[in-house]
């Protein structure tokens, strides 16, 4: 017996499973067949995949606790990603942050032949570049970039922030013009020891997701290139749920599972 279901004829909230994967309403009897999850996975297997994941054990782990094979629980897992990748959050507003970091291995790890010709560390390096916005006291986007030109930054600024807007950046020369975009800027010099004004102008909460975001990835000992996209989608959702409890990240992921497969984007 489950209360996970609501019985769609009464709402009672007390049902339990019968033949092929039908549900059963305890107090009117009413049959029907919930909507189905992907991978052949039972909704029970899905429930107990999610918790585990979203406690932060690491794929082998959630096999052995599980019962899964290892290559369908990293299947599943995938596919989660995939759809954090698409739950994006809706237009910024208010006051909102802007930067841009870096992704990649540490220094020190790197081969000999890889150092050779490359800058250390910031701008110019070889790492991977990675722009973000942040709305103060709600969610994060970020999002793996080309480069940090304006000519890249600029576009995504005005897709993912209302016009009216107060940004606050670092002087990073790609930011010059956002005021004459239709926003209000605020300026943090960093170069000056500036972290913020007796305003409130800061980029402090977007640093702070940074900090957050490369401690995961490297407790992950090393992420593909090509994989990469899907890890900071993961850790921008983890952090803009971060409020929500186990059980309530998984009831939202098996929710969002089944829009996707509703909606043709996802194959069960």
């Amino acid at each position: 017996m489950t209360k996970r279901h609501k019985c769609p004829q009464c709402n009672y909230s007390k049902t339990y499973v019968i033949r092929r994967q039908k549900r059963r309403c305890l107090r009117c009897k009413y049959e029907w067949q919930p909507d189905r999850l992907p991978l052949r996975l039972r909704e029970s297997q899905w429930y107990s995949l999610l918790m585990t994941f979203f406690q932060g054990l690491p794929s082998h782990d959630i096999a052995q606790e599980t019962g899964l094979e290892r290559k369908r629980v990293m299947r599943a897992l995938l596919m989660v990603r995939r759809v954090m990748a698409n739950d994006i959050p809706a237009i910024f507003s208010g006051t909102v942050e802007i930067d841009e970091t870096y992704l990649g291995g540490q220094w020190k790890n790197k081969r000999r032949s890889q150092k050779i010709g490359l800058a250390k560390r910031g701008r110019g390096t070889q790492k991977t570049p990675v722009f973000g916005i942040l709305c103060r006291k709600g969610k994060v986007w970020a999002e793996i970039v080309p480069d940090v030109e304006a000519k890249t930054l600029i576009p995504l600024i005005k897709q993912r922030v209302k016009p009216g807007s107060t940004i606050c950046s670092d002087t990073w020369k790609s930011y010059t013009g956002i005021a004459a975009k239709g926003y209000v800027h605020r300026l943090v010099e960093h170069g000056k020891g500036e972290y913020s004004d007796k305003k409130g102008n800061h980029i402090n909460g977007l640093e702070g997701f940074w900090g957050y975001l490369k401690r995961r990835l490297a407790a992950k000992g090393g992420i593909r290139k090509e994989r990469l996209p899907l890890y900071l989608a993961e850790y921008v959702w983890r952090y803009n749920h971060r409020n929500m409890s186990v059980n309530e990240k998984t009831d939202k992921m098996i929710s969002l599972l089944r829009s996707m497969i509703l909606s043709n984007n996802l194959v069960a």
